[in-house]
């Protein structure tokens, strides 16, 4: 019989061990799969500002599976139907954007387990359940699975201990970009002022006991950041670092 695989990046932030990634917008699978075998601990999928759903993420998924690193997808917004969808094609790793309250943190919760405990729709066959070949997958598959919610409005500031509190929430994500414009400095995911509520965010985090994360393109802000205590950091995206890569014409 088939064993459920273990989430070894959920493992390694609950114990606060520093996790490297990068987040992904293209749809190729032959990129994904060069990308997964480049030695970072995670892949950030985003069905939220790309063109992917979960049609066009399922190969992306088979893509990366042989190789050592997490797969993480970011549903579109918090919605239980998506979010079971992107469970069920194999996603452990559900990032859920845009949670401003401890009520809406609770609901991630509900979404990605199942009943008694949550609203998860149960089903079989999928490949979860690696087609029905896992034994009791049902009543463990949320040990396996590892929910973080992003925190990006002024709003959700005010409210991270109370997040930070609900049960089932394994990492919280800092988003500058979207935090930037509710803070009034849209386009400028850099400022200073929203540096320093980045920073404050993660803090106030790790002193919960929840891992922070975040994504940023500046390794200043980066450096900062882990030394403020995030545990699973992005410094960049394939397409971002697909236009580095590429030369000028002449």
């Amino acid at each position: 019989m088939a064993e459920l695989k273990t989430n070894t990046f959920k493992a390694a932030i609950q114990r606060m061990e520093l996790q490297r990634g990068l987040w992904c917008t293209m749809s190729d699978p032959l990129a994904a799969e060069m990308m997964a075998d480049c030695g970072f601990d995670w892949m950030m999928f985003d069905t939220e500002h790309s063109p992917m759903d979960p049609v066009s993420l399922l190969p992306l998924l088979q893509a990366v599976a042989p190789y050592p690193v997490t797969s993480i997808v970011r549903p579109s917004c918090l919605n239980a139907a998506e979010i079971k969808k992107l469970l069920d094609i194999g996603a452990q790793t559900i990032l859920v954007p845009y949670v401003q309250t401890a009520d809406e943190a609770a609901q991630a919760v509900a979404a990605v387990t199942y009943p008694p405990a949550g609203i998860r729709g149960v089903a079989g066959l999928t490949r979860a359940t690696q087609f029905g070949k896992i034994p009791g997958y049902h009543k463990r598959a949320r040990e396996q699975i590892c929910l973080i919610v992003q925190v990006e409005t002024r709003e959700a500031m005010g409210n991270i201990e109370a997040i930070a509190a609900v049960e089932g929430v394994d990492g919280i994500f800092v988003g500058p970009a979207d935090l930037a414009a509710s803070l009034g400095y849209p386009g400028e995911p850099n400022h200073p002022e929203v540096t320093r509520a980045v920073l404050d965010c993660i803090r106030r985090i790790r002193a919960a006991g929840v891992p922070p994360g975040i994504l940023t393109l500046s390794q200043e802000v980066r450096l900062q950041a882990i030394e403020a205590g995030a545990v699973f950091v992005a410094g960049d995206l394939d397409l971002a670092a697909l236009r580095k890569g590429l030369s000028t014409p002449d």
